[in-house]
């Protein structure tokens, strides 16, 4: 069988639940971002994933990430890999879209990049260096990284310029599949977050 990715997206912290660029800070996850991960968790405990036993599993060094895999039940298994730290925001770093609109209007990241952070090609490097690995076996991957460099890895796995991240959207605590349809790379389910419903 083919590899897959499976892309957990970190809970939530403050800092994303309001809306700010959050790179290389390292702000820890809420309760609401704690319990997500959890239930995250008990969600690849139970079928098709039945506990994600073959599966070789990442994550990212910052704590958010680090710690929504260990919550999720996967820490013991993880290698912390700086390819999935999340975009070096720069001067950007803890602004709010609105707020970068205002010193900068027409500003969308994923054409513009940000000043005296990661460029646009090293963010698509490192995606590149994720989607080589996760194809380099005949097993699945479970990564726990953030939401901008998730989606890169995502437009990267369908061989599109990572331009085409800005169209697919990653909630907190969410999970997708990358896989396959035909031969061809195909996203199987995308920003998946029906176990965190009541």
């Amino acid at each position: 069988m083919a590899p897959r990715i499976l892309l957990a997206r970190h809970g939530q912290t403050a800092w994303s639940l309001s809306g700010k660029h959050t790179g290389r800070t390292d702000v820890p996850l809420l309760e609401e971002g704690r319990q997500g991960a959890k239930l995250l968790g008990e969600r690849l405990q139970r079928p098709p994933y039945d506990g994600a036993a073959d599966v070789e599993v990442r994550t990212s060094p910052l704590s958010r990430a680090r710690e929504t895999c260990e919550l999720a039940g996967f820490g013991d298994r993880a290698r912390h890999w700086d390819a999935l730290l999340e975009w070096d925001y720069g001067a950007y770093e803890g602004m709010t879209p609105a707020e970068i609109q205002a010193v900068r209007p027409g500003w969308l990241i994923w054409r513009d990049g940000v000043p005296e952070g990661e460029t646009l090609a090293e963010v698509r490097d490192r995606a590149d260096e994720v989607v080589a690995w996760a194809r380099s076996a005949d097993r699945d991957v479970l990564i726990f990284a953030h939401g901008h460099i998730l989606r890169s890895i995502g437009a990267r796995w369908l061989g599109l310029p990572l331009d085409f991240a800005a169209r697919i959207r990653l909630s907190p605590t969410s999970l997708s599949v990358l896989g396959w349809a035909y031969g061809e790379p195909a996203v199987e389910s995308w920003n998946d977050v029906g176990h965190l419903a009541p």
